[in-house]
């Protein structure tokens, strides 16, 4: 990837060698994800390695952590107090094991929610908006929420349309409970409780679950890569005779 003293490059060279384009390169030595650039007496822009290492761990950061915390790190890499990045950095892992948490807790949840047999229906059995709302633990916004996409669909009792769950469709709203809870998107979701109200419950919840927690793997292999950038970074400002990456741009 280069060496403490590579040769310097121009926008082109790193964007290149970074996946990105000159503009996405420009666009992120503006937000403070590169360290500042020189100038050569022509004006151009002069790029060494700490901008290779630092677009390239904005590029894993991002995938892991999301872009606006992938600036954070960054910035506080540039300012160059490690312990405080590290503490972001150990901080994002902590998200990503807190995720993985609650998708094992769901995953239990649902299972246990999916084969719960459904008796003899009564009407007393039905719950309204409020009764089940204080059952999750959600505000009835929120279940009217889940209702206006699709999620959790309620009977309508006229004169007024009254919304009323019969234990089936209770049954349905503990389950999208448990999947936003362990971060499983609404959108998503819109394409998947069809499938679960057809009568196929476990087996697609199982699926979106798995693709949950695919989906949790690929963003902790992104932070590994990251950290791997990242130590190459604080290598770099730990040298001898390291100083700053050059004065800000005009």
């Amino acid at each position: 990837m280069g060496t403490l003293n590579s040769p310097p490059m121009r926008t082109v060279d790193v964007a290149r060698r970074a996946g990105y384009s000159v503009q996405q390169m420009r666009n992120l030595e503006r937000d403070g994800a590169l360290p500042p650039t020189g100038r050569t007496a022509a004006g151009y822009r002069v790029y060494g390695e700490a901008h290779l290492r630092s677009a390239l761990a904005y590029r894993a950061l991002a995938a892991g952590a999301g872009p606006v915390e992938a600036k954070r790190i960054l910035r506080t890499v540039h300012r160059r107090p490690a312990p405080e990045a590290l503490a972001l950095l150990d901080a994002a892992h902590a998200g990503l094991d807190a995720q993985r948490r609650l998708l094992a807790r769901a995953r239990e949840a649902v299972e246990a929610i999916s084969a719960e047999p459904i008796a003899d229906v009564r009407a007393s059995d039905a719950m309204g908006v409020s009764e089940l709302a204080a059952a999750l633990g959600v505000r009835p916004s929120t279940l009217r929420h889940w209702d206006a996409e699709g999620l959790a669909v309620p009977d309508r009792l006229p004169p007024r349309g009254t919304r009323r769950y019969s234990p089936a469709q209770v049954r349905d709203a503990r389950i999208v409970h448990q999947l936003r809870t362990a971060g499983y998107r609404v959108d998503a979701l819109r394409d998947l409780m069809p499938h679960v109200r057809g009568g196929r419950r476990q087996a697609d919840v199982r699926a979106a679950l798995e693709t949950r927690e695919a989906s949790i793997a690929v963003r902790s292999r992104a932070l590994l890569d990251a950290a791997a950038e990242l130590g190459a970074l604080l290598r770099l400002a730990a040298a001898p005779g390291a100083a700053a990456a050059g004065p800000p741009t005009g």
